[in-house]
């Protein structure tokens, strides 16, 4: 508690946050995004090839340790009840993990998804400015001597010249 300077009294400010107060119900601070990350190759590392195996090496050498060797031996008898707790306590914390990498990858896409459909949108308007202009530059050109059709007047003139000196020189 701060006291007021205007009131002098030893009340709260509603204004500024509380301090944290260690101690007293405070929960690890985690990084989200850390977390995620961590999540996501977990989740790739789940659906390879190489953890199926390893899962299934695994409940193999669990199952032959457990039948094959001595009584003295084994930790978990026939109806494999630690296996089991073992097997659910794993797909307990893989379907979330996997569930968190799915998010991640959505929002990933659907930020990707925001950019190309920006990006659409600019190659749309571009693409209409640029039709405008050759659009105008067609029109303009129309009015403009092309370099064919000045060859061709330039041609007509000379044959036309040609054959008036031939008519002047013939008479």
């Amino acid at each position: 508690m701060e006291t007021s300077p205007i009131t002098g009294s030893n009340r709260t400010r509603l204004d500024q946050p509380r301090t944290a107060r260690p101690g007293l119900l405070s929960l690890p601070s985690y990084d989200p995004e850390a977390f995620g990350a961590l999540s996501e190759r977990i989740a790739r590392f789940l659906g390879t090839g190489r953890f199926i195996v390893w899962m299934t090496v695994v409940i193999i050498i669990w199952v032959f340790w457990n039948t094959m060797l001595p009584a003295d031996a084994r930790f978990d008898e026939y109806p494999f009840i630690f296996l089991t707790l073992v097997l659910s306590l794993q797909a307990s914390y893989a379907a979330p993990l996997i569930l968190l990498a799915q998010n991640r990858q959505d929002n990933r896409d659907r930020v990707n998804m925001e950019h190309d459909r920006a990006r659409g949108d600019r190659s749309i308007a571009d693409t209409e400015y640029l039709t405008r202009e050759v659009a105008a530059l067609r029109q303009g050109l129309g009015e403009v001597a092309t370099r064919d059709f000045v060859r061709s007047e330039l041609q007509a003139l000379l044959k036309e010249m040609d054959e008036r000196r031939d008519t002047s020189g013939a008479l």
